[in-house]
């Protein structure tokens, strides 16, 4: 079995995002919520700023995004409906139907779909979205990236929010794992395997994939990766 099968098998089982945490948290728009490795570790999800609109570094990203775009695992579709009041061609693909649903209501466009399943507009999506940390999905990186590839138009780019952390170390992550939504309070969804991919080591993996950065920029204390086809080196903008 290739690496974007395993991929695809294991990206996204049903049971997790249909009566799980995640989606009473969707409903309500509130946390907590964690993503809970086996060792016990938790890393906290933003529920509350992804039900919200976009904030000034998710501005950083839509003033990027040129032509049509797909907002892959867009969550409640902030970024989605945004998109859409600026005049793009906007969809949202999530494997959660709470997420589609909310999107929806929000004025964006979502289809209940994996990444690894036959998405409309193949081959010709002008930019991907990769936010929130989803670079995670299906816990191969060079697979997703590799899928991502087929998905936009030749010469499309791929923005992509890398984990963000102090130092080298954090720049250099790079740890898959399987893990669980957890609220913290007892409930948990069912195992799913993911990534967690700092802005260097997602350049070797862009590489693999046949992707380069054409830029990196930091903003907020979020820290994101423009990718475009087969490009060397990458353009560095000020700070914000």
């Amino acid at each position: 079995m290739s690496a974007l099968d395993t991929a695809r098998a294991a990206a996204a089982p049903a049971a997790t995002w249909t009566a799980d945490p995640y989606t009473r948290a969707l409903r309500s728009g509130r946390g907590p919520l964690f993503l809970r490795r086996g060792d016990g570790w938790l890393l906290p999800l933003d529920v509350e700023r992804w039900c919200e609109g976009p904030d000034p570094a998710d501005r950083t990203v839509l003033d990027r995004c040129r032509g049509s775009a797909l907002d892959i695992g867009c969550g409640p579709g902030r970024l989605v409906a945004a998109l859409a009041a600026r005049g793009h061609r906007a969809l949202g693909i999530d494997v959660s139907p709470e997420a589609v649903a909310r999107t929806n209501r929000s004025g964006g466009a979502a289809l209940h779909r994996s990444v690894f399943d036959p998405l409309p507009g193949e081959g010709r999506w002008d930019t991907a979205l990769l936010i929130d940390g989803n670079i995670g999905i299906g816990g191969d990186p060079v697979a997703l990236l590799g899928r991502l590839a087929r998905v936009t138009a030749p010469g499309g780019a791929l923005i992509v929010e890398c984990a963000a952390g102090a130092g080298p170390a954090s720049d250099a992550l790079d740890e898959r794992y399987v893990v669980r939504v957890d609220d913290g309070r007892g409930a948990v969804g069912a195992p799913f395997p993911w990534a967690r991919v700092g802005a260097a080591a997602l350049d070797a993996h862009a590489r693999a994939a046949g992707w380069a950065a054409a830029e990196r920029w930091t903003a907020y204390g979020r820290i994101f990766v423009r990718l475009r086809p087969g490009l060397q080196g990458f353009h560095r903008p000020q700070v914000t």
